[in-house]
């Protein structure tokens, strides 16, 4: 895909959205609120030409914005419905919240830097993003008292499925989650939780930032 700053004007965005049906997304109302979200909001200024290239995208405390593909890719994999509670583990720039918020009725989003929790509520506030909160935590432990959720998302790669996440997600609910070690194959994994315990999907490789605990000492 071109860098040209596809954001900007109709055939741009036409041509984003049809990037992202020619790589298989195919969920209209995913396709809609890929639409919707302003993603070059998302982005640091010198990063603004490419915010609409299928890449991933630097942004601050060493932390990315994932490919628009994965975005939209993760959120048709949740297989989300309107009267849904999700829960998002990094919340980075508040790119994919943002997209959740249109596909879902409430978002509650964990983030491990206090920087970048700041700067996403100030985004997502602006543009309206009124069902979602974002909190400083350490995702790993996810937001018991929030308990249970209906789908829950990871923005960075576990090794393993961490059990906090296993025991607040609601009974026949979704979690979609990047699996794998830091220097080896990593993959999304579609996880839901059964009456016979978790079963899993892998799906498509990838390569996210590691899902570190606690919270960021600094920033």
């Amino acid at each position: 895909m071109s860098d040209a700053p596809f954001g900007h004007g109709k055939v741009g965005r036409m041509e984003f959205l049809l990037a992202l049906r020619q790589r298989g997304i195919s969920d209209p109302a995913v396709l809609r609120a890929m639409d919707a979200v302003p993603r070059e909001r998302f982005v640091g200024f010198p990063s603004r030409p490419q915010a609409y290239a299928d890449q991933a995208l630097p942004i601050a405390c060493g932390q990315t914005i994932s490919q628009p593909y994965v975005v939209a890719y993760m959120s048709e994999q949740l297989r989300l419905k309107p009267q849904h509670r999700v829960l998002e583990i990094g919340t980075g720039s508040g790119y994919q919240a943002a997209v959740l918020s249109r596909l879902a009725r409430e978002v509650v989003s964990i983030e491990r830097f206090r920087t970048l929790a700041d700067d996403a509520r100030k985004r997502l506030t602006a543009l309206g993003c009124d069902n979602v909160e974002v909190l400083v935590g350490d995702g790993m432990q996810g937001w018991p008292e929030r308990a249970p959720f209906d789908r829950i998302i990871v923005t960075a790669a576990a090794e393993q499925i961490p059990p906090a996440l296993a025991d607040q997600l609601a009974d026949d609910g979704i979690m979609v989650l990047p699996l794998g070690p830091q220097a080896g194959t990593q993959h999304i994994v579609r996880v839901t939780k059964t009456d016979q315990g978790l079963q899993e999907e892998r799906l498509i490789a990838v390569r996210f930032v590691p899902l570190l605990p606690g919270t960021a000492r600094e920033l």
